[in-house]
């Protein structure tokens, strides 16, 4: 990387910025534990990074300090300031000009007071009226006038933060300025617009009108961003007034400004409204106190909770492809200062490094997902965990000497056969081509492979057929099964690679599902328990092993009450039709005639489970377990490995 790519600075505080990356492991361990207690991991996440961890405050406690501040923002005054500012000033003008009359005792002098009394209630149309009123006080007139520049200024204000005192008292000259860096910047636009916008138009521009700006905007993009979000917040502000009060307030403003300056601000509006649709161009706000607030004051009070209200929607995280990369870490520091920053920055290296570490992958949705690394340690976690309750002695293989796919080199050889998956012997396979060979180039051919010799244990197929009905979760034995699932899936996995195994979940259909899935499954929210359908495709599985030995287990807490029909379609019913109960027996049949045994976990006492496993112990020969839930994960490794064995017990 060239040193260009780097950029200094002063460090502002806060966290160390050379500390070493976050460890992860503690991360996914708690992560882990609560998909193992039955959430899934975008759940679990969710709630680690919301609650914090290792001494850092999670976002909840960050978004309960954005509401706070949402509450202040919100009792800081009235929109209507501007409106009572006039009004306050109206009154003091045609107060003053009663009291420059009262002496006169002319007939002009009463036909004005006359006038002055029968001004319109409505505001603006008073100030409108007003505007050819021949003064007799000069203080009045001052104070007349002092309308029409609060008004300019309060109007500059709401587009352009700071206008309201740095124009106070402005001359023609400086009005001027105005109107000329708005000509220029709506001319920038326009050559934006059309694509022929350039970083040295933009530099230049600011060269002339930076003053206006005191934020410094480095890009047209980042003016443009300032500027929307304030006109989006201006357009809120006058939205949240009454009817009465936003028709008096545009008459007033429209009064305000010239001709020249009202085509400009429009033409401005338009422009960053079309660049930012996204903004929220509308709505009303309900803002509390007793004080006014001026226009721009009430804009700033808008646009900041604007602010946070997107803050507070990023820090929810609740809308698809959520990342802790969406959230503004400008609007946090400006929310909530230095140390908020620091929490949520800490967090985002958390859930960065998760994925850095291949710990979590985002899937087709953006939705983030425990990788096959993740559910690794996941599976390696629940069967420490069985292995804690479970007596370890008498556990292994029953070994076969053999030639085989896995196992224990022996230290001799044979000659290659098809189909053989055996190491090559690389020694002998090339002596075998030298001594064919003789003197010259070697050339090897089919009878010169030999292969390694090694001890082959027997292989088992295992299928776990795990019940996904609503009624686990209800029951509250769905996270046992899931943890037992996942700690024998990294028992085949890991200890006996040459064993091959099949999850195979079944609500009102059965699907066979990876770890990773399983890992992130929520159970079926579906009336139906398939178990039928289940059963067809343990039967398929066990038929790609024909040389294995077969181990069928179910984990369900429900009898049968759903069956495929010869549409392809679940037919459910409680309780059960007949049918369901004879079409899942004919595939009890067909596993029984593969050799199989299937060993039924049930979760629940309910009789008419009791009856139908107790039949279908009867007709298979295989076992029934009343299981603890607590210990499902013991009963059921205990039972593969005694049955991987090749021991198989009457019921």
């Amino acid at each position: 990387m060239s040193p260009s790519a780097f950029q200094y600075g002063a460090w502002a505080g806060g966290r160390d910025p050379l500390e070493p990356p976050f460890d992860v492991a503690q991360a996914v361990d708690e992560i882990g534990e609560r998909v193992l207690n039955g959430d899934s991991p975008r759940q679990a996440l969710r709630d680690l990074l919301r609650r914090g961890t290792d001494g850092l405050r999670g976002l909840d406690d960050v978004r309960r300090k954005v509401a706070k501040r949402q509450r202040e923002a919100r009792r800081k005054g009235q929109l209507d300031g501007t409106l009572q500012e006039v009004r306050e000033l109206l009154d003091k003008a045609v107060e003053l000009e009663k009291q420059a009359l009262f002496p006169d005792p002319s007939d002009a002098a009463r036909m004005a007071e006359m006038e002055l009394d029968t001004l319109p209630s409505d505001t603006a149309r008073a100030v409108q009226q007003l505007g050819s009123y021949d003064w007799q006080s000069p203080e009045a007139r001052q104070t007349y006038e002092q309308i029409q520049d609060l008004l300019r200024r309060e109007v500059l204000d709401s587009q352009f933060k700071g206008m309201k005192q740095a124009l106070e008292n402005a001359s023609p000259e400086d009005m001027q300025r105005v109107e000329d860096m708005l000509a220029d910047l709506n001319q920038m636009l326009e050559a934006d617009a059309r694509g022929e916008h350039t970083q040295e138009h933009f530099e230049q521009f600011m060269d002339k009108h930076g003053e206006f700006f005191p934020s410094q905007p480095g890009t047209l993009e980042e003016l443009v961003d300032d500027l929307a979000r304030r006109a989006a917040a201006a357009q809120r502000l006058m939205d949240s007034l009454t009817p009465q009060q936003r028709q008096e307030l545009g008459e007033l403003m429209q009064g305000a400004m010239d001709m020249d300056m009202q085509a400009q601000m429009a033409q401005l509006g338009d422009a960053l409204r079309n660049a930012r649709p996204d903004l929220p161009w509308g709505g009303r706000e309900r803002m509390s106190g007793e004080q006014g607030m001026g226009m721009g004051e009430a804009t700033t009070a808008l646009e900041e909770l604007a602010d946070l209200d997107d803050l507070e929607g990023s820090l929810g995280q609740d809308y698809p492809g959520a990342s802790l990369d969406d959230i503004d870490e400008e609007a946090v520091q400006r929310a909530l200062g230095r140390g908020a920053l620091d929490d949520v920055r800490a967090l985002q290296r958390i859930e960065r490094e998760l994925q850095l570490q291949g710990y979590l992958v985002r899937d087709s949705n953006g939705r983030l997902e425990l990788s096959p690394r993740a559910v690794r340690r996941l599976g390696a976690t629940a069967l420490r965990k069985v292995f804690t309750q479970l007596d370890a002695k008498g556990r292994g293989g029953h070994d076969v000497r053999d030639a085989g796919a896995a196992g224990d080199i022996t230290g001799s050889s044979r000659s290659w056969q098809f189909g053989d998956e055996q190491p090559l012997d690389v020694v002998r396979t090339v002596r075998n081509a030298v001594l064919r060979s003789g003197v010259g180039p070697v050339h090897l051919q089919v009878d010169d492979f030999e292969v390694v010799e090694t001890e082959r244990r027997t292989t088992a197929a295992v299928a776990l057929l795990v019940d996904l009905s609503f009624s686990m979760e209800l029951r509250g034995t769905w996270a046992a099964a899931k943890q037992t699932s996942l700690a024998l899936h990294s028992l085949v996995t890991t200890q006996f690679p040459q064993d091959a195994i099949e999850i195979i979940g079944f609500s009102d259909y059965a699907q066979v599902l990876k770890a990773e899935q399983l890992a992130g499954l929520d159970p079926q929210r579906v009336q139906g328990t398939n178990l039928q359908h289940a059963l067809m495709l343990a039967g398929r599985f066990l038929g790609k092993h024909p040389q294995a030995e077969p181990v069928v287990l179910v984990v369900t807490d429900g009898e049968p009450t759903a069956h495929l029909t010869r549409d392809g379609y679940a037919d459910f019913c409680w309780p059960p039709m007949p049918e369901t109960l004879e079409l899942t027996m004919a595939e009890v049949e067909r596993i029984t005639r593969r050799g199989a045994t299937i060993n039924v976990f049930m979760l629940d006492d309910e009789p008419r489970l009791v009856s139908f496993v107790e039949h279908l112990a009867e007709r298979n020969g295989g076992r029934v377990f009343a299981a603890d839930p607590d210990r499902l994960g013991e009963y059921v490794v205990s039972d593969y490995l005694r049955a991987r064995r090749g021991r198989h017990s009457a019921h």
